[in-house]
């Protein structure tokens, strides 16, 4: 025997229905503090901030490769040789 229950309700009802919490409020400020900092982080969007930042670290990041490439020689070179 197979029996169907069809209940046609909305979210609301369902979710009064069935005990759980309103969290519309909650889900509306979380909507409104995610909008207020995405604008306020458009600006790091721009073309010439990207490229300012990604200068300034790759300045740095190329300097710190290469130390530790030199090191990483300098202790490949120190292991191969028995002192």
């Amino acid at each position: 025997m197979k029996i169907t229950v069809e209940i046609d309700c909305s979210p609301i009802e369902a979710r009064t229905f069935l005990g759980l919490p309103d969290v519309s409020e909650l889900n509306a400020s979380l909507v409104e503090e995610m909008q207020s900092r995405m604008s306020a982080n458009m600006a790091m969007l721009s073309p010439e901030e990207l490229m300012k930042n990604w200068m300034a670290f790759g300045a740095g990041a190329q300097e710190q490769f290469s130390k530790l490439m030199t090191q990483a020689a300098g202790m490949g070179m120190g292991a191969a040789r028995p002192r």
